[in-house]
């Protein structure tokens, strides 16, 4: 059976809604299990009292200490009662197969590359994001923060991580992957991404340069791009979905005619909304790691936790990291 071990105490929110969405989750979904790390009496409040059918599928880990926002990601090596420093330590020890966390990505990102250890031949783990296209399906970007200064061969290996990761857990079967550049032309771009270019070529899967319209249209499965690039990408995205959001909710309201085809538009509303909702998908992985490792926004609902804890099941599942291995080999 599956184990995830989810850090409750790390989000913006305090434990509320992680253990709740854990529950949700272990209620939804049969064949794995749960340790929630973090203040027992805490977790204990957002329990349920009657759970005698999750007594063999959830465990309490205690941890005395939190990692917060406002820490340095560095602070988490010395602190080993922290939650999170408790949960990547239960993977590492074999207890636990992946690693849920809604606080401080820095510190779980450093935290789980040292402890939990990078796939051999990958240099550097990636953050991938979902991105939603015209085609109501999903587009992976990589790396969206892990690495701000990138070499060619960190690209060169987010490709193949991406490419497997498409293929395993989007259900693509041939992924198109793309660099991200500033022309579709081969000969556009700057020095990292014209020499990221010439390594990818390796790659059958690979499609050229692309540009940031392309990621959004549906033309490629898997955009590549270093995690200063990534991460500006992403937040970008974040807000002009928020804003156009809100737009249009005040717009509707200032008139009968706007507020009548609401109504009528309610579902396809509906349908915005779910694509755009970082909820529906939980969290990024950090790929190129021995063990899967989800990082979840700071302002995670319940269904956000359940969805990456979820997310999490189906990498385990999918082998992620020998298939990355096998990858490389063949390279």
């Amino acid at each position: 059976m599956i184990t995830i071990a989810l850090d409750a105490m790390g989000g913006d929110f305090g434990a509320e809604p992680i253990v709740t969405g854990a529950v949700q989750a272990l209620y939804e979904k049969k064949g794995f299990r749960l340790i929630l790390v973090g203040d027992r009496d805490e977790i204990e409040k957002y329990l349920p009292k009657k759970r005698r059918k999750l007594k063999d599928r959830l465990d309490i880990v205690e941890s005395s200490d939190v990692i917060s926002m406002e820490d340095s990601a560095t602070d988490v090596f010395k602190r080993k009662e922290s939650s999170i420093y408790r949960a990547v330590d239960l993977v590492r020890n074999g207890k636990a197969d992946a690693v849920v966390s809604a606080g401080h990505s820095g510190a779980t990102m450093s935290l789980a590359t040292l402890r939990i250890g990078r796939i051999p031949k990958i240099s550097r783990p990636a953050i991938a994001a979902y991105m939603p296209t015209k085609d109501g399906k999903r587009s992976l970007v990589l790396d969206v923060g892990a690495n701000v200064d990138c070499k060619p061969e960190h690209l060169f290996q987010f490709g193949i991580m991406g490419e497997v990761y498409a293929r395993e857990i989007l259900g693509i079967q041939n992924p198109k992957v793309g660099l991200l550049s500033n022309g579709e032309e081969d000969s556009k771009g700057n020095e990292l991404t014209k020499a990221s270019f010439k390594l990818l070529k390796k790659l059958p899967s690979f499609k050229g340069n692309v540009e940031g319209n392309n990621i959004f249209d549906g033309s490629v499965d898997v955009i590549v791009c270093d995690g200063f690039v990534g991460n500006l990408v992403l937040k970008t995205s974040e807000g002009v979905a928020e804003t156009i959001s809100d737009f249009i909710k005040k717009r509707i309201k200032k008139s009968a005619i706007a507020i009548a085809g609401a109504i009528l538009m309610k579902k396809v509303f509906r349908l915005l909304k779910k694509e755009i909702d970082y909820a529906e998908y939980g969290g990024a992985p950090l790929l190129g790691l021995k063990a899967c490792t989800i990082i979840s926004h700071g302002k995670s609902n319940p269904k956000a936790i359940k969805n990456a804890i979820f997310q999490a099941i189906s990498y385990v599942n999918g082998d992620i990291e020998s298939k990355i291995e096998e990858k490389l080999k063949n390279i």
